[in-house]
Order: C-alpha cells, then structure tokens, then sequence
C-alpha cells in the first residue's frame, strides 16, 4: 500500500536543532487545543521531551507504540496529517479511526501500533508481537514501546519484558514516568524504581532526565542501536512531571506542591540550551512558537468543521465482510 492509500509519506528521520525544538513546541500547542475542546483529553505538558526524544530519531520501517499521553505528535513524526488527528479528538468522520472509540491512533501504513482499548498495557503484547516478527522475518528493525508509570504496574508489563528478554528481541521499552497513577503519588505503588526491575530480567536498565530532550534522545538511540544489533531489549525510566490533572477537566484537588517534584520545564530548558549554543536566537524560538500555533489553530478549526461519524463509518459494514 503506497503513501496515496494511506496518507503517510516515506520522510526522512532524524531531526536536529530547531526542527527538535519546533516538535517540542508543537506537541504541547496541539495538546492545549485539544483539551481546550475536550475536557477528557489527557494533557502531556511537561512531559513532551520523552515523547519527542523517544520516537524522533527512528526509521519509516520501525514500529512505534507510543503512551496514550502524547502520541500525536509521534504520528506527525511518521508522517500523519494534524488535521486528521484533530479529528479522531472530536469523533470525526474524516479522522483516521473515522470516529470509532478512543482516538488514539495513527495513521494505517505508517508503523503505529493501535490503541484500541479502553485498558491501559494492552499495547504491550502487540508491541512485543511486532518485536517477534522483525526478528522472525530476519531483519534489523526495532519498536520502541512507552507507557506510564501507573501501567508499569500491570501484569502484562512483566510477561511481555520478560518474553522480550529471553527471546532477545529487538524492542526498547520506555517508563515516561510522570509521578501519578490519575490521582495516586507514585510511592504508593512503586516501592522502588521501575528501572530496576531490568536486572530482573536480564536486560540493560537506564535512568534518564525525562525533561532533557537530548537525554531522552541519546537513550533511546543506544537502545535501539543495540536492539538492530540483535542484543535484545532495554528498560529506560524517564523520570518527568504531570503538570496537570490526570484528564483535561480533572481539577486535581488532590494534588498538593509537596506531593511531588516538579521538574525544568522540557522546552524552556531545551531553548536555553539552543542559545548558549549559539544555535538559535531569541527572536527564532518566539516566531517558531508563532508559526505552531498558527498552524494548529487552522488545523484544528478546520477538524471542527468535518462532519461527525455516522452510521456509513459506524455501522456492520465497517466490521463485518
């Protein structure tokens, strides 16, 4: 199936300087718009440095299955349409999973593996089953599995890493740790850190700042490197912050400063590291923030306008042959 049947254009990988700033910047403009229109969004800021660092270096062959918390602008990395994603948020016609269930999927064709439930961890076993067919098929592709703290917890976690780690296979799973499981502080269910769970297995384990965007990056990248290698999995713990309620409309009540560490902020800290550098000057960074919001707002304005699914996208043709 070609880019025409798709919607996903084969793109080069690999993205440096500002163009990693301008990801930065636009997963959280485009996250903020979203849960401006839909209070059961649930909102990445803070964290958008593990999700760009982890998928931004990887090739149109690998498989990626991003968190629910910011898959998106993983999505635009394989070549998605903003547009389209807007409109699986507002149960569209016109978004790529025509306004069926949870919106968080990407575009056929281009690597994404689907989130399809309304269970967290689910990802894991397709995730991992993709790992088994690159190298069953004799290849050197890899996928990069995230997933939060909360869901480190669940059983599937255990029994995917632990088949990826006696058959070697050719994954790279990342903990984007944001401290809270909706609105539990993540002491109370994880009495140690969710790295070391990787001498359990046998496996490398790594602990990254997770609002270091080149951190992250240089992480993933080894881990990868490793895995097309065919010397198995990593566990990497990226460590960030929530900087707001577990879904858009959830006020938080429950969280207090002192009930946890709040963290540099990715982007400000990314851009402070472009101008000591001399890579970037102030004036750039304000007009790229300029450009992505622009772009966002006309992206998801015209999104609002698609008709909404009905029964054409919804109905037994859509599921029965």
């Amino acid at each position: 199936m070609g880019a025409a049947d798709t919607g996903y254009e084969e793109r080069p990988r690999g993205v440096k300087g500002l163009e990693l700033y301008r990801s930065l910047v636009l997963c959280r403009e485009l996250e903020r718009a979203l849960c401006a229109v839909n209070p059961r969004w649930f909102p990445v800021e803070g964290e958008e440095a593990v999700v760009v660092g982890a998928f931004c270096d990887l090739r149109d062959d690998d498989a990626v299955a991003p968190h629910y918390r910011g898959p998106f602008v993983v999505y635009l990395m394989r070549g998605a349409e903003l547009w389209r994603l807007a409109a699986q948020a507002f149960g569209k016609s016109a978004g790529y999973n025509k306004g069926r269930s949870v919106p968080f999927n990407g575009p056929f064709g281009s690597g994404v593996v689907p989130w399809v439930a309304g269970d967290l961890g689910t990802s894991f076993g397709t995730a991992t089953g993709a790992a088994l067919a690159f190298k069953q098929e004799g290849s050197d592709r890899v996928c990069v599995c995230s997933f939060g703290d909360g869901t480190a917890n669940r059983g599937d976690f255990h029994e995917n890493i632990n088949l990826a780690a006696v058959w070697q296979l050719p994954i790279v799973y990342i903990c984007q740790n944001n401290g809270w499981s909706i609105s539990q502080r993540a002491a109370t269910y994880l009495p140690a850190p969710v790295v070391a769970r990787a001498d359990g297995y046998g496996i490398p384990g790594v602990s990254v700042d997770g609002n270091d965007v080149e951190a992250v990056r240089e992480a993933v990248s080894e881990a990868v490197s490793r895995a097309r290698r065919g010397e198995g999995p990593t566990l990497i713990e990226a460590l960030t912050s929530r900087r707001q309620g577990h879904w858009a409309g959830d006020k938080s009540a429950y969280r207090r400063e002192t009930d946890t560490v709040e963290r540099e902020d990715p982007i400000e800290r990314y851009a402070s590291r472009l101008l000591e550098r001399g890579d970037a000057t102030s004036d750039k960074l304000e007009r790229i923030h300029e450009l992505v919001a622009e772009e966002v707002a006309v992206e998801v304005e015209r999104a609002r306008r698609e008709p909404d699914a009905g029964p054409s996208e919804l109905g037994v043709e859509e599921v029965y042959a």
